[in-house]
């Protein structure tokens, strides 16, 4: 993290690691508990309930106006983020907000940027953002080109793992195993077929861009912290958010933030920031539990459970996990304190 003040706060809530605002010091709240926040999503949105994108945007983007002091525009790519926010005529942004094409956000928000350094604007600062779909499928030869030109906006990703806004279809960040309507389960191999995909985040580090990060909407201060420390920096950055969607997961709607706790604690989804292509942080599992606690409260997944089950598939996604864990140094150290 970037402000070792607030790195140190501990959450000990039963079940949620969550302390309230009022018992920190007012500059160690979240961007949320200030009256003068932005909502720079605001009520009137068509998000499905539950819905993780619309929380990790709310945060993500509140935290970069109030580290511009204001002054941000965003380009939107196609998507459930969009449709949901900007059904015409009308629309739940309150800030500067331009709706690109499904594959495109990132050269839009390029050339934003390019107009504003043309104009002398300095003070004003631009994001990128899309689903995963449109970022690590449709997208992402733009968004290396933003990458290898060096240009000055921050993308995020909010990564529901699937195209959501057209039917749940698979997606290159979809999961091993996981059933969409174009990764039916059936035959052999059930789901979403093993070994293909990409890690958006690694091939962000790849371009040894000036600083890479991954969040869940389970750690929402977190989120906050990183976006505001990726606002610091001039050059491409990227921000990858982990953001459960009940609709396609087939998931409860209270358990959003459960889900995106799990992910990391089990070790699918790790949790770490990067600066100029190598690891500078890593969030560690706190309360290491096997990866069946997260898969069995999702319906894209029952067909790896009950009478026979497919322990078998459940091993290879345990596996995957173990792997992240070792990679990345996930584990707390024997004997820190917890």
């Amino acid at each position: 993290m970037s402000a070792p003040d607030k790195t140190r706060i501990r959450f000990y809530q039963t079940g949620s690691f969550a302390v309230g605002g009022r018992l920190l010091d007012p500059e160690q709240r979240s961007v949320q508990a200030e009256g003068e926040r932005t909502n720079a999503i605001t009520c009137g949105h068509r998000a499905c309930q539950g819905c993780g994108e619309a929380l990790g945007a709310r945060y993500a983007l509140d935290a970069a106006v109030r580290a511009a002091q204001g002054r941000v525009i965003a380009a939107n790519a196609t998507g459930c983020l969009e449709v949901f926010s900007t059904p015409y005529p009308e629309t739940s942004w309150q800030i500067p907000w331009v709706h690109s094409l499904f594959g495109n956000a990132p050269a839009v928000a390029t050339g934003i940027a390019a107009a504003l350094k043309a104009k002398g604007r300095e003070d004003v600062r631009v994001i990128g953002q899309g689903g995963d779909g449109g970022t690590v499928d449709i997208g992402f030869g733009c968004l290396s080109g933003m990458f290898e030109r060096g240009d000055d906006v921050l993308y995020l990703c909010y990564d529901n793992e699937g195209y959501m806004n057209t039917g749940v279809q698979r997606s290159g960040a979809t999961p091993p195993a996981a059933r969409t309507a174009t990764t039916q389960a059936v035959g052999a191999e059930p789901g979403n077929v093993f070994g293909q995909g990409k890690s958006a985040p690694l091939i962000a580090m790849a371009h040894e861009i000036p600083y890479v990060a991954t969040a869940t909407v389970a750690e929402l201060r977190d989120l906050e912290q990183k976006v505001e420390a990726a606002m610091e920096l001039h050059g491409p950055r990227y921000i990858h958010v982990f953001v459960p969607c009940p609709l396609g997961w087939g998931s409860a709607s209270s358990d959003t933030i459960r889900l995106a706790r799990l992910a990391k604690e089990t070790g699918i989804f790790p949790v770490f920031e990067a600066r100029d292509g190598v690891v500078s942080g890593v969030s560690k599992i706190r309360r290491r539990l096997p990866v069946e606690e997260y898969l069995r409260p999702q319906r894209r997944f029952a067909h790896l459970f009950g009478d026979p089950g497919r322990p078998d598939v459940v091993a290879r996604i345990q596996a995957g996990a173990d792997r992240n864990i070792a990679r990345f140094g996930l584990l707390e150290d024997e004997g820190e304190g917890r």
